[in-house]
This record gives structure tokens, sequence and C-alpha cells, in this order.
């Protein structure tokens, strides 16, 4: 009974995530699932690529914590809709889940919009494991994770078409191998768009950046 049960919230969850996919689709808007650990970068890595003031980009915005709108909040000087959801009143779930993003989704102006980022519950492991109606699931690793992470997370690489490693400015400062990480992401997933960022400083942001607008037909 508990394997039907389980059988019958999965095929729910692909359901609703189908129908998000398909409200996006409807109005040319391309979603990103961005996916990383808690102080990957995600947020500044946003900051960043809206500070390029990429005309092609029309962003609207999905923030996922359990508790607090601090991203949200950094987010708000670009005047990009931004929808916060909090899993902290419902049980504090470590990902995102479709119906939170197909309520969020409501709550976007999508006729405006051309894309939509959707920064997940900061963690490798759940996010990966739902697919809420996005084009791409991206992940973004710093290098201060070290260099194992790919080969100790493989699903959120494999599920992932992009990979940001973010931090490079912390290298000098880490006993990190950047050409042996770029190996283990390889080793998981040798079809993945690789970039390296400093989101800090700003390096390497532009190539990001101008992957987001080939995915746009910008």
């Amino acid at each position: 009974m508990e394997i039907k049960i389980v059988k019958k919230v999965l095929e729910a969850h692909e359901k609703l995530a189908d129908e998000n996919r398909q409200l996006l689709a409807a109005g040319g808007v391309y979603a990103f699932n961005l996916i990383g650990s808690p102080g990957s970068g995600k947020t500044l890595l946003l900051e960043r690529t809206f500070e390029a003031e990429a005309a092609e980009i029309k962003p609207g915005v999905i923030e996922g914590d359990i508790a607090t709108t601090a991203d949200a909040e950094r987010l708000q000087r670009f005047d990009v809709p931004i929808v916060q959801i909090n899993t902290g009143p419902f049980g504090g779930e470590c990902h995102l889940a479709p119906n939170l993003i197909r309520a969020a989704l409501e709550d976007l102006p999508l006729d405006e919009l051309n894309v939509v980022f959707v920064e997940n519950v900061g963690n490798l492991v759940c996010p990966a494991e739902f697919y809420v109606g996005e084009d791409e699931k991206v992940v973004v690793l710093s290098v201060a994770e070290g260099e194992d992470k790919p080969l100790k997370y493989p699903l959120a690489f494999r599920e992932a078409k992009a990979v940001v490693i973010n931090k490079l400015d912390l290298l000098p400062h880490l006993d990190v191998d950047l050409e042996v990480l770029k190996k283990n992401v390889a080793a998981v997933n040798a079809g993945l768009s690789v970039f390296e960022v400093s989101a800090k400083t700003g390096d390497g942001v532009a190539a990001w950046v101008d992957y987001v607008k080939g995915r746009l037909g910008g």
C-alpha cells in the first residue's frame, strides 16, 4: 500500500511539473532551476547576471528557502518580479515542489518575461531529485566545497545541463585543484557546459550571461 501511495504522489508531482512547463512554454518563458549548497553563491550569481543589464534578458525570480526573505531582499534593487517561497510552513522541505512553483508562477507577470530563475532551497540532494517544470537545472558549485562533490552528489550533475564553478577568487587560499574538480565533473556528466566564475569579482560572468541569452534565442 505504501509503495502505491508513493507512486501516486510522484505521478501527481510529475503531472503538476508538466503543467508548469506547458504554462511557461505557452508564454515563451525559459526556466532555469538553480541548485547548489548553501553559500555556493546562487544569489550573487543572479545579482551579477542582472547587473549585466542585457536587454535580451527579461527575468522573473522564484526564491526558495526554508526561512527568511534575505535573498529576495538582495535582488529587489533590480526591480525584477520576485516571488518568495518559504518551505518552513510546509514542514521545512529541502526542495521546492511543483505545486509551490505553480502558485508562484501565477503571481509572476509571465507575459512580460522571457526567463524565470528558480533559486532552489540550498543543498545538492533533494532539489536534484525533483523536476518542477524547468527547462534545465544548473548547478552552482563553490570551489570551497572541494573537488569531490560531483562524485559524492552525482545526481545533481547528471540532471543538470550546466555547472557554474564559483568563487574562483578563493582558489589561492584553498587546497583545491580546479583541474581535478573539472575532471570529476566530466566523469559524472561530460556533456555539461562548465563556467568558471567569481561572482564576487565578476570574472567569468559574461560567459554565463551569454549562455543565458543564448538559451533565450538572443
